[in-house]
């Protein structure tokens, strides 16, 4: 049936539209995790790492995160971005499609603290002497993600890694620079459209107040059919059963079509990794963006689908070139990693990773349906590793490093030193490398066989 499988490809198309503003909204009225709620145009800052089981964050992380959505439809807003502490911070933009399209921190634009006026789209004014930079939005609606390292080590100046993120977010800040009226919430969909029709009258009316880009808008021309371009009235209050029932199946096979390439890789033994997950950009090249063709797609129809699996499963997630996951669920033979065994993981050298890595240890509860539970953050809890302040795991003389992965602490002093706890039950590895080196992107480096100990 040609308007089931249209809207199937309707689906896809929009679905990481529809999810990042669904997100947007829970996070200003109720936050999530330890990030309490926010109005458009304030952080909300988190006290500690948001843990895995956050419904935005797939394979958690180490980083304690501050959140800002910016509404820019009353004109710019000027970002003051604190001086470098020593450690990892990075702010990442993100458009309401999900393209991340301006990066501000140490890799991209260096450690100099000051402003960033964040620009409307259209916007021709002048930017302000003093200013370090614009950052041109490609929407009026942006979300602005901040990832502070936690690294728990002393940095040698008597400041604990708690107490250096605290004072990087106390001076984050927003401000208005011009009169105009800012919205204080999202466009809203016709309350009476029913439940089965609900994503495409999201989709609907979000389209319209966030137009992407002209490429893309030519592409969504095919969905007038649907009703999808329609302007006022919603067209899904007194739908035909015939669209009724082409959009509900639609909406199913695009689900199930978004579902299917997400989960294609979920089971394969040994490292899983996919440092080009978030080239579906295509047109928005910011302050710290990587404007190449080796970060880019190259079939525009086929980055939809892309971006649709990395909204399902790593909403507003960086280019590789920013920070690359690597994940495991399986030892070398192809067994589930599980806690009631132990592993050894021997790394050669220090991963290639210029602004530092982490391996963490999560349980496999969850997993696949937006939860991962985890045991614990931070030296001597379900993680190891070295950022750019505070202490690292013990590499032998040699430069090799071997971790040791099991529920007990190991009897061996050595072995003690780089042990990271196993969560009951089964569960998962996710190594985590900052600005990752040419090895790690072009697979040169290889991975630690995870083995198990017999």
């Amino acid at each position: 049936m040609e308007l089931v499988a249209l809207a199937a490809e309707a689906y896809v198309y929009g679905y990481p539209l529809v999810r990042d503003l669904s997100v947007v909204e829970g996070a200003m009225y109720t936050g999530y995790g330890p990030l309490p709620p926010a109005p458009f145009n304030h952080f909300a800052h988190a006290d500690r790492p948001v843990p895995p089981d956050t419904p935005f964050v797939s394979v958690g992380d180490d980083t304690v995160r501050s959140l800002a959505h910016l509404d820019l439809s009353g004109g710019p807003v000027l970002l003051h971005v604190p001086g470098p502490d020593g450690t990892y911070r990075v702010l990442q933009f993100v458009d309401a499609w999900t393209d991340s399209f301006a990066y501000v921190g140490r890799r991209s634009t260096g450690t100099r603290a000051g402003d960033w006026l964040v620009v409307p789209p259209g916007w021709a004014g002048r930017v302000p002497g003093g200013v370090l930079g614009a950052v041109d939005a490609p929407t009026s609606v942006v979300t602005v993600i901040g990832r502070s390292d936690c690294d728990d080590g002393d940095d040698g100046g008597g400041s604990d890694g708690a107490g250096r993120v605290r004072a990087f977010q106390e001076q984050l800040t927003v401000t208005h620079v011009e009169p105009g009226t800012h919205r204080t919430g999202l466009p809203a969909p016709d309350p009476d459209v029913p439940e089965p029709l609900r994503f495409f009258e999201q989709l609907r009316v979000w389209m319209a107040d966030f137009p992407p880009s002209a490429p893309d808008r030519a592409y969504q021309d095919r969905f007038q059919p649907l009703g999808l371009l329609e302007e006022g009235a919603s067209p899904y209050v007194r739908a035909d059963a015939f669209l009724v029932r082409a959009l509900a199946e639609g909406a199913a096979r695009g689900g199930a079509r978004v579902e299917e390439a997400d989960r294609a890789d979920a089971v394969r033994a040994g490292w899983v990794m996919e440092p080009h997950l978030f080239d579906y950009n295509l047109d928005h090249y910011g302050v710290g963006t990587i404007d190449s063709p080796e970060w880019r797609i190259a079939d525009r129809e086929a980055s939809y689908l892309t971006r649709a699996v990395a909204a399902r499963s790593a909403l507003w997630g960086v280019h590789g070139y920013e920070a690359v996951y690597a994940r495991a669920l399986c030892d070398a033979g192809g067994g589930q990693l599980n806690g009631a065994h132990s592993y050894v993981l021997r790394f050669e050298g220090r991963p290639p990773a210029e602004a530092g890595w982490s391996l963490a240890a999560h349980s496999m509860a969850g997993y696949g349906v937006g939860g991962y539970g985890v045991a614990g953050y931070g030296r001597g809890g379900s993680r190891i590793g070295e950022g750019l302040a505070g202490r690292g795991p013990a590499y032998a003389e040699d430069g090799s490093l071997t971790v040791r992965v099991q529920r007990e602490r190991p009897d061996d002093p050595v072995a003690a030193v780089n042990w990271l706890p196993a969560p009951e039950g089964d569960f998962r590895f996710v190594l985590r490398l900052r600005a990752p080196g040419a090895g790690i992107l072009d697979g040169t480096y290889g991975l630690p066989a995870v083995e198990r100990v017999r």
